[in-house]
């Protein structure tokens, strides 16, 4: 089957998208409809269907900001789908996605990138939970109530921690509620506390391999043993920094497959998905303060959903079966979401 037709009969899911980070300030210049005249045409050219947004703050909102930038966000995307709702639609379980696909929309699934918005407020994941937020990932590259998050080079700072009482905590009420745990951002001692705690699948969101790109962000071959152990998924990330650790030139679509290629071949195709975090849309936002470490300018290695196509192009030249290039492209995640959400 060509790429066209596997791009056609397909599921294609994004688990990580920084979408609220600009409708919020969109939104604030007074504009209205950003998903249909900023997005949908791209997520069209890529057939996606189903898009994992994140509730990610920067840091001039925290601490005492968090709960309430949270709130804005999400309000954003309330308001936004209001606007947009024969094109978009914000999903809270499996059978809400598979409704959603098969009314030709687009679901929405929310998620934390840092749980800063609950303070060290357990009560407060229930409330989330109420408005939408299925997923949790612990921390983003920073320290908070529950954790430590990973860094994305070298800097000065004291010694590391695991989760707290209160990240594990946190990981039972979530998966009490039917929440999805999500791995990314935490540093190696939090990692496996996760895998230690958890009782559930637990996925790592937007995140490569270490093996490939030596960057604490990234995931060692071991810990890629151990999600998939657990049931999880990664999704790989096309951050450059994350995908090549040569040249900027080689962070592409080729450098891109290497991270999905060298999964696979460690612990099998159904363990990989996307998590693209593409960035260049909202790089203009984010302060250099928040990307500490990082020595080279941050570029999405692809051109956007529209390279999706590209992609399977690329899958198909490595030998990646029509069967492993869909479950790929969105089946893995549908099957995880299937076993978690409530």
């Amino acid at each position: 089957m060509d790429k066209k037709n596997i791009l056609n009969n397909s599921i294609i899911i994004d688990s990580h998208l920084d979408l609220l980070f600009d409708l919020v300030r969109q939104r604030k210049y007074g504009r209205k409809k950003v998903l249909i005249e900023d997005y949908l045409e791209d997520f069209k050219k890529g057939g996606v269907n189903v898009i994992v947004s994140s509730i990610y703050l920067d840091g001039e909102f925290l601490p005492e900001m968090a709960l309430r930038r949270a709130l804005k966000q999400i309000n954003s995307l309330y308001e936004e789908i209001e606007e947009s709702k024969d094109s978009f639609a914000l999903c809270l379980s499996y059978n809400d996605i598979i409704n959603t696909i098969n009314d030709g929309k687009i679901a929405i699934l929310l998620s934390f990138e840092g749980v800063e918005p609950l303070y060290n407020d357990i009560s407060l994941l229930n409330v989330f939970y109420k408005l939408g937020v299925r997923l949790v990932g612990l921390t983003w590259s920073r320290r908070n109530f529950a954790g430590d998050g990973c860094y994305f080079g070298t800097i000065k700072e004291g010694k590391k921690g695991g989760l707290t009482e209160f990240g594990v905590s946190l990981i039972e009420k979530a998966e009490e509620l039917g929440m999805l745990i999500d791995v990314t951002h935490l540093n190696d001692e939090g990692f496996w506390d996760v895998i230690e705690y958890s009782n559930q699948p637990v996925i790592a969101s937007h995140s490569n391999s270490r093996a490939l790109v030596n960057i604490m962000r990234n995931l060692t071959d071991e810990q890629i043993k151990a999600i998939a152990k657990a049931g999880g998924i990664i999704g790989i990330n096309c951050a450059n920094i994350l995908v090549s650790d040569e040249t900027d030139s080689k962070a592409n679509i080729k450098g891109y497959v290497d991270h999905i290629e060298h999964i696979a071949n460690l612990v099998g195709h159904k363990y990989v998905g996307f998590g693209f975090d593409l960035c260049d849309k909202i790089m203009k936002y984010v302060a250099e303060e928040e990307l500490k470490g990082i020595s080279r300018k941050s570029f999405d290695s692809i051109k956007g959903y529209a390279d999706i196509p590209n992609i399977i192009e690329e899958m198909q030249r490595r030998n990646f079966s029509q069967e492993q290039i869909t479950d790929i492209l969105g089946n893995n995640f549908m099957e995880i979401f299937k076993k978690v959400l409530k």
